[in-house]
């Protein structure tokens, strides 16, 4: 069995930040890659291609990549996911 946590550590984890939004790079070309930014503390470089779409997300760190011209923010009309709505568009 497993010895509990000490109060402190408990206390600690529930006082923490949330993560904040990912990082968004504009970049010039549909082919892009990312090892995190971080040096010792990135991930494995991974090559991503956008292919027709105008973004690609890092599936470690979820970087977003946005072709230049296209660069927006998001809100209910782009957000992947986003309600339907009532006209079921």
């Amino acid at each position: 069995m497993r010895p509990a946590p000490p109060e402190e550590s408990k206390t600690a984890a529930s006082t923490a930040l949330p993560p904040g939004p990912p990082e968004v790079i504009v970049v010039d070309s549909h082919r892009v890659w990312c090892d995190g930014g971080g040096g010792a503390l990135g991930h494995p470089r991974v090559y991503m291609e956008m292919g027709d779409s105008h973004a690609v997300e890092c599936g470690y760190c979820d970087r977003r990549f946005v072709l230049r011209g296209f660069e927006r923010p998001e809100d209910e009309e782009t957000a992947p996911g986003a309600w339907d709505g009532a006209a079921g568009r």
